[in-house]
């Protein structure tokens, strides 16, 4: 009985730690010339896409406070050549 009892309070508290865990992602804002960000840390940014022209990239980074944003912004893709 102690085990079943054991095993269930485990199952319980693996489960409440997991349901902690779920962080729901930001929404991506578009960047505008002028505007005044705050990037205390950048913790990812996609990869550029292997085509020769303006192509969309996400940056995830925290900011002074703390928070996570994401911004979206152009940059060249990487498929030109001279």
């Amino acid at each position: 009985m102690k085990k079943i009892l054991l095993l269930a309070l485990s199952l319980t508290a693996s489960l409440s730690a997991y349901a902690q865990q779920a962080v729901v992602a930001p929404e991506a804002v578009p960047y505008a010339y002028g505007m005044q960000l705050d990037i205390a840390k950048v913790i990812h940014i996609t990869p550029t896409a292997d085509v020769c022209g303006p192509t969309p990239v996400q940056m995830t980074y925290r900011d002074s406070h703390g928070e996570t944003h994401v911004l979206e912004y152009s940059v060249t893709g990487s498929g030109c050549t001279n």
